[in-house]
């Protein structure tokens, strides 16, 4: 293939030189980019949608399998163990002259910041339905983050081929629970054994494959004719909805005209790109089924770097803002969405949306204003990497050498600095204790720490103050197990685990006005703060917001931030449980200071004892982490799984029949939820659930916690609880 005076070569997946071999991405034009994500609940197939991208494409020449733990993008140990994704994995790929990079990212809730940061940095994505359950609890939140970063999204329907299948009803429940106007382009010539092909309504033909040829071989056939009337109708309803998107194609179908393919396509392209439609296409990822035609569909409706045009972000230490335009010739801007370990070294994959980032460039970390020097840059195929020069605009690749940069940043030219907008992640759920066995592990246990949170936002690691103890926190106990693993299977640390436990929080119970005051008097100066504050519960949003609302200089401004600082730091420390304070108002109205014997220190100290004195006096609520949850079950268990749910504290919101089971939503404390997956099991079922709130704790449940706290501080210091 010839573009300009270079002769090409993509057979492989990437473009190169046919002069030197070497890969030369800049050859894509932006207009023949398409940056997407593979998103969805658990087990929807996502991974082997990608594998089957990967195949078509000519990015591999095996189709690899979940169940067999052979998939090109699951390439952790962990993964194939366990046949679900873990870590988001990066590869390119081209169709025709289109060059796509895909991000496959997990489908467990537990995994949920690899999906944050994917979607923060996408232009479009996918999103893979089962063809049997319809939109899943997973599938809603996914949904939920991408309407955050106004990514556009088309739709897939896979599973076509299982028993139980249902494309109409998958469409209905992608209509109702994600709030969205569905248009389906294709529906499925025949279902579950009987799933041939796809009746494509677009261009009014039948597509039915050659199951001897692995989906390569496909014929294109008149539509049969007991699918005449039924694709009738589906396209006219297919014409109605996104002919509001076209004034020519709006005039043509009301008159009844005939309406070129390529008009419907520009139409739902435009409707696609405003977010206001969502195609929806199907097929069978696993039996090899309307994969090519969802390729088509990314390049058809997806936006490019140019659709998305610019952005936005903000002038360094303020809140003036920036644009920047998504091209090479602009300054340097690029995101920094993914920091990962392996024995190669620390990989940061960047997204660069303006400007070129060049092997050895020195750049500005706007975020944490450091400078940094661009070692290596890699284009990613999973745990496969190609070293190039340069990375440029609209593209996404590794880069080694960072030594500040963490998920988040924003690298930029030092002459045209800029911040671009970075993520927020949940707090974390749940906690459980790790200690080493030898001094040696205790080196190797404090590095793998620092990794593994680098890697991971919603990885937290601390250490008791009082006891000694480290304490690890997550999304969820399969997030805390595949930690636990990690650090004892990849980075050999010999540890003892304790039991995962719930994290809790704590707010104040009542409003209350106090005074901290630190005077002291020794030999010189002394030391002298006063502080008057008012804590009360807060809005509900979860923060410690502190505000300075004091006159006339009654606390000089330059103390300000260190009583800010010891109020932040008095919150996340917990108190002696150690449980963090959340939902928290802070009004610092008055005080005092002295000319000579005020410092920073000595406010800060006065804060301390503020905050201690308000949750004293105030008295606090014990708040634990409830989860969304979502089962499904045999209709013969619904009577037992809502009284063992009953038993759990739940609050069942609805039971909806679906496919043949039933569906029960609601809320559940995490707590009573620890190993239930085999309770499920026994009834045959199937569970998802994800954090969704912080709630009051019952009181006879929060003083059995706060007594069994206090146990395990006496037990650690040696002292022995009293009998009372």
């Amino acid at each position: 293939m010839m573009i300009g005076k270079a002769m090409i070569d993509f057979s492989d997946g990437v473009m190169r030189d046919l002069k030197d071999g070497k890969a030369r991405p800049g050859l894509a034009t932006l207009e023949r980019i398409r940056n997407i994500g593979i998103v969805a609940h658990i087990d929807a197939g996502k991974t082997t949608v990608t594998e089957r991208i990967l195949y078509y494409t000519g990015k591999i020449h095996r189709q690899g399998e979940v169940h067999d733990g052979t998939t090109t993008m699951d390439f952790m140990e962990e993964e194939r163990e366990r046949g679900i994704t873990i870590k988001s994995a990066a590869t390119i790929c081209f169709w025709g002259d289109t060059r796509i990079n895909i991000l496959d990212t997990p489908g467990h809730v537990d995994f949920t910041a690899e999906v944050e940061r994917s979607l923060r940095v996408l232009d479009g994505a996918i999103g893979v339905f089962c063809g049997v359950a319809g939109v899943e609890a997973q599938s809603e939140t996914v949904w939920r983050q991408a309407n955050k970063y106004g990514v556009p999204r088309l739709s897939f329907v896979n599973k076509l081929d299982r028993t139980g299948a249902n494309f109409e009803a998958a469409v209905e429940s992608i209509r109702e629970r994600l709030m969205i106007t569905p248009v389906p382009l294709q529906i499925p010539y025949g279902l579950e054994k009987e799933f041939k092909g796809i009746i494509d309504l677009i261009e009014e033909q039948c597509i039915v494959y050659d199951d001897s040829t692995e989906g390569k071989v496909f014929s294109i056939e008149p539509i049969p004719d007991d699918y005449r009337e039924k694709a009738a109708a589906a396209r006219e309803q297919m014409l109605d909805l996104v002919a509001e998107f076209s004034d020519s194609l709006m005039e043509k179908f009301l008159d009844g005209e005939p309406i070129l393919p390529g008009e419907i396509r520009d139409a739902v392209r435009k409707g696609t790109l405003k977010g206001k439609i969502t195609p929806v296409l199907c097929g069978s990822a696993l039996k090899n089924k309307g994969v090519q035609q969802l390729l088509d569909g990314v390049v058809h409706y997806l936006p490019s770097p140019v659709d998305v045009g610019r952005i936005e972000g903000l002038k360094p230490r303020t809140t003036e803002p920036l644009i920047r335009i998504l091209h090479p010739d602009e300054p340097l801007s690029a995101l920094a969405f993914k920091t990962t370990s392996d024995k190669n070294g620390e990989l940061t994959f960047v997204r660069v949306y303006s400007g070129r980032l060049r092997q050895g460039d020195q750049v500005m970390n706007s975020t944490r204003h450091t400078r940094e020097r661009i070692g290596r840059i890699y284009l990613m195929h999973a745990n496969k990497r190609e070293q190039i020069e340069e990375v440029s605009a609209g593209e996404i690749a590794g880069v080694i050498g960072l030594k500040h940069t963490v998920t988040g940043d924003t690298l930029c030219s030092s002459d045209d600095p800029i911040v671009l907008e970075s993520m927020q992640f949940p707090e974390t759920v749940i906690s459980m204790s790790i200690a080493p066995k030898t001094s040696g592990d205790r080196d190797k246990l404090g590095e793998a720490l620092g990794r593994l949170a680098k890697e991971d936002p919603t990885f937290k690691h601390q250490t008791d103050e009082e006891t000694g103890e480290m304490i690890i926190s997550g999304m969820g106990e399969l997030h805390l197990e595949i930690l636990k693993n990690r650090l004892l299977r990849d980075y050999n640390v010999d540890a003892n685990v304790g039991r995962p436990k719930v994290a809790y929080r704590q707010t104040i119970k009542r409003p209350v006005d106090v005074e901290g005051k630190h005077v002291k008097q020794t030999g010189g100066h002394g030391q002298f703060g006063v502080v008057r504050m008012r804590f009360e519960p807060g809005d509900g949003t979860g923060e410690v917001e502190f505000v300075n609302d004091t006159k006339g200089g009654s606390i000089p401004r330059e103390y300000i931030g260190s009583i800010e600082d010891a109020i932040h730091e008095s919150a996340a420390r917990g108190g002696r449980f150690g449980f963090p304070y959340t939902n928290l108002k802070v009004t610092l109205y008055d005080g005092q200071f002295h000319e000579v014997d005020s410092s920073e220190l000595a406010f800060k100290q006065a804060a301390y004892l503020a905050f201690r004195l308000a949750m004293e006096q105030g008295g606090v609520t014990l708040l634990e982490p409830k989860m969304k949850l979502e089962i499904q079950i045999p209709e013969q268990h619904l009577g037992d799984v809502i009284g063992d749910l009953n038993r759990r504290r739940s609050e069942v919101h609805e039971t909806v029949q679906q496919n043949g089971l039933r569906v029960i939503r609601g809320k559940v404390p995490l707590a009573e939820m620890f190993s239930y997956s085999t309770v499920i099991r026994s009834a045959s079922g199937t569970y998802s659930m994800e954090p969704c709130e912080y709630a009051p704790t019952p009181v006879h449940i929060a003083e059995a916690v706060f007594e069994e706290a206090n146990r395990a501080l006496l037990a650690k210091s040696g002292q022995q609880p009293s009998k009372k």
